[in-house]
């Protein structure tokens, strides 16, 4: 085995050396010539396959491939897509085979985040497994000669009421010459029927997955591909001064050396420029990086500095800002009010950090481009990649793999222009890597934000008047050049939609200019918005005297619907109907009451222990989280507990909603206790999990019990809702068990002070 062979084994073939014969099975996708042990997410459509629709298309010996538009990264989408369709089918479960979609507008949105998957999908998913059922029941009637009435698919076939039964399979071409009624007029399933929906099903891909078949972005190999790694600007807007391009291409493995244009205008979704090396493996490439000796240009936002930005964001909101919402006169009963209470909160920049780091392999053809990426939103591949080489956008094939993980990093697909542009330079497949430094040091960045939140509290300690300020870089950023104040829609998560039940409420949002390039994180602005309002409620009850929980349930006031724009606030609800997903407040109560009694709200804790409550609606979801700490006369943080109650409406997979809200909880320990992305002369200071912290075991709790509400009201989010509730119900927790106030995050060694 050659040196450069050696370094560029891969993970399964490091696997396949090392296990003990026959102990593991596994498989890598070949890109050019006979797929080897191809793994069933890139799996390709039976030739012989007929289609029935959009979705659905039947093979001859009666395995049934579903289409999942959706990118899969954990969330389990893959299962929950099988589950609708295969449901309204009456196909049989073992005959199900899920087919990866590739980016085409076709399918109409396939921007895996903002938990709207089954929320925008179920509807149409359920009528196209409908109209199978509908086609398979009405051929074998014409075949019989008898009512379509008279007849029931179930499980893959047809029955009559005589006795008579045929198979699906042997019914297709009848079928498919069948012509469905209008969505509108095909009777779908009552819930009663369900037999896969609102169940809990094991994930579709976990076989895969766990014996190593499951294709992610980096184990696409095209035998002739040649490995792309990139230095890049430190500082957001920086340019290629200069660089040794000599002395790499001079190094083994080399093949070429070249620079990446740096981008125009808004950052939007293209590369950052830098500089490539193109090497025959990883670790020549890697080695070469090394000696690139690039000199920067570093541009307009080398001087942004965490601690000064910090100090402009609190100043910000420590005075009027513009108007975003309001109630009654906020401000004139703050002025005379005796009794009030004020706090400033504070959050820094946050990464996604999924534990695969972002990577895409690309080739470059004279009239169209294959891209293989972990990409959550494939649309957007076709068309950054198309600006940047050049093509339209029709023109890209993005075959999306698998994602270990994603957060809303991998849905902004600089990472996939880079390999398709340097396959464009250099005529060869080109598989771009990123390292865990370079995804930490050259992302998108969950905004930096200040809160300030004022209340005046009546004789009996009710929020009497009620003020919040927010400041953030928007994302709007991103795509506008200049933009320094942000949407609504970055309002409405947590923000406008605040559901105290006050006589005078006044919200308004700052303006903060953007030296990084921001972007969405698992559950957006909700994460300082909920933080900042569910602690200062627990404030608020502290200083009333009274029980938090009891206070949270009395803030947010009765059982009731509320309509923010008619507080002249603009609002869009997260794209649902406010008739269909109104902002109720007896969901959010209910939650609330639930997750109490999960945890045996008021029992008596041992000394140094503490439980904190927190809840909130996001993603058309209601969440409330009881966090149970146990803080040590050092100083030292232990979470022993959490439960959550969930109410997420209509859920197709119970198991799933489970997981997601143990994962999204998890993920909310990192919002509390990372040290946050900072930034010095405009370089990012953290680089790897050594100095950004996400929760190890020892951080987490051992059990986070999960009650999913059972409800008949549509399906709502689910993969981000946990997140928001977290850091607060954590930080009224500590302050419950130590008596120590946390505003700011990280927690830090707070505790220690």
């Amino acid at each position: 085995m050659s040196k450069n062979t050696y370094f560029d084994m891969n993970r399964r073939s490091f696997l396949k050396s090392t296990a003990a014969a026959g102990a593991l099975v596994l498989g890598t996708y070949f890109v050019g010539g006979a797929p080897r042990a191809m793994a069933g997410v890139l799996a390709k459509p039976a030739e012989d396959a007929k289609r029935a629709n959009l979705f659905i298309a039947l093979r001859p010996d009666g395995m049934v491939e579903i289409t999942c538009h959706r990118s899969e990264m954990g969330q389990q989408i893959r299962t929950a897509i099988a589950q609708i369709v295969a449901d309204e089918m009456e196909a049989k479960w073992d005959n199900i085979i899920v087919i990866q979609g590739k980016g085409d507008p076709k399918y109409g949105d396939q921007n895996t985040d903002g938990s709207r998957s089954i929320r925008f999908n179920m509807q149409r998913l359920r009528e196209m497994g409908a109209s199978v059922r509908y086609m398979m029941q009405h051929a074998a009637a014409n075949r019989w000669g008898v009512e379509p009435s008279t007849c029931v698919a179930e499980q893959h076939q047809v029955t009559h009421t005589s006795g008579k039964v045929i198979a699906y399979k042997d019914l297709i071409d009848d079928a498919l010459n069948i012509t469905p009624p209008e969505p509108e007029k095909l009777t779908l399933k009552s819930r009663q029927e369900w037999r896969y929906i609102n169940t809990g099903m094991a994930h579709i891909d976990l076989n895969d997955i766990v014996t190593g078949k499951a294709t992610f972005a980096a184990d696409v190999r095209e035998p002739s591909a040649l490995v792309a790694i990139i230095e890049r600007p430190p500082v957001v807007g920086g340019t290629v001064k200069s660089f040794d391009a000599d002395t790499v291409k001079a190094m083994p493995g080399v093949v070429d050396v070249i620079e990446i244009p740096a981008p125009k205008g808004a950052p939007q979704f293209q590369p950052k420029g830098g500089v490539a090396v193109i090497a025959k493996n990883t670790w020549s490439a890697w080695q070469g990086r090394k000696a690139l000796n690039v000199q920067w240009n570093n541009g307009a936002n080398a001087d942004y500095n965490s601690d000064a930005f910090k100090a402009s964001l609190l100043n910000t909101v420590n005075a009027p800002q513009a108007h975003v919402r309001e109630k009654g006169d906020a401000m004139s009963v703050l002025a005379s009010a005796s009794d009030k209470l004020i706090a400033d909160y504070y959050m820094p920049h946050l990464t996604q950090a999924p534990m695969e780091p972002p990577c895409a392999t690309a080739m470059y053809y004279k009239d169209h481009v294959d891209v293989w990426a972990a990409t959550q939103n494939p649309q957007a591949d076709m068309e950054t990649v198309g600006a940047m080489v050049g093509m339209e956008k029709e023109k890209i094939n993005v075959h999306v793999t698998m994602l270990g993980g994603a957060f809303g990093r991998k849905s902004k697909p600089d990472f996939s222009a880079e390999a398709a542009y340097l396959s464009m330079k250099t005529g060869k497949a080109i598989r771009v890597q990123w390292t865990r430094e370079d995804d930490i040091q050259h992302g998108f960045y969950h905004a930096v934000s200040a809160q300030h939140v004022e209340a005046a509290l009546d004789d009996d300690g009710k929020i009497d008047a009620y003020l919040h300020r927010t400041a953030f870089s928007p994302i709007a950023s991103t795509f506008q050049e200049g933009a320094n104040a942000p949407f609504s829609f970055e309002l409405d998560l947590g923000f406008t939609d605040n559901p105290i039940l006050t006589p005078n409420m006044k919200l308004e949002r700052g303006e903060a200019p953007a030296k990084a390039r921001i972007g969405w994180m698992r559950s957006v602005s909700n994460i300082f918005h909920a933080f900042a309002v569910q602690s200062f409620i627990n404030e608020a009850a502290h200083k009333a005297g009274k029980d938090s929980k009891d206070y949270l349930l009395e803030a947010i006031g009765p059982d009731r619907i509320i309509d923010v724009t008619k507080q002249d606030a603009e609002y869009m609800n997260y794209w649902g109907d406010k008739a269909v997903y109104p902002l109720d407040t007896s969901r959010l109560r209910h939650v609330i009451e639930k997750a109490a009694d999960m945890a045996g709200w008021g029992r008596t804790v041992p000394k140094g222990r503490g439980l904190g409550i927190a809840a909130h609606r996001s993603f058309l979801t209601y969440v409330a989280t009881v966090v149970e700490v146990e803080v040590s006369d050092a100083g030292d943080l232990k979470v022993i507990k959490s439960w959550v109650a969930i109410d997420a409406g209509t859920v197709v997979n119970i198991d799933t909603v489970k997981n997601q809200t143990q994962g999204g909880s998890v993920y909310g320990i990192t919002t509390a206790i990372s040290e946050g992305i900072t930034f010095d002369k405009g370089r990012v200071q953290q680089s790897n999990f050594h100095n950004y912290r996400v929760p190890r075991m020892s951080d987490s709790p051992l059990d986070i019990e999960v009650e999913v509400v059972q409800s008949d009201a549509p399906p709502a989010g689910v993969g981000e809702p946990a997140t928001p509730v977290y850091a607060p119900a954590l930080c009224n927790a500590i302050f419950a068990a130590c008596g120590k106030r946390i505003r700011q995050l990280p927690i830090g060694s707070q505790l220690k002070a």
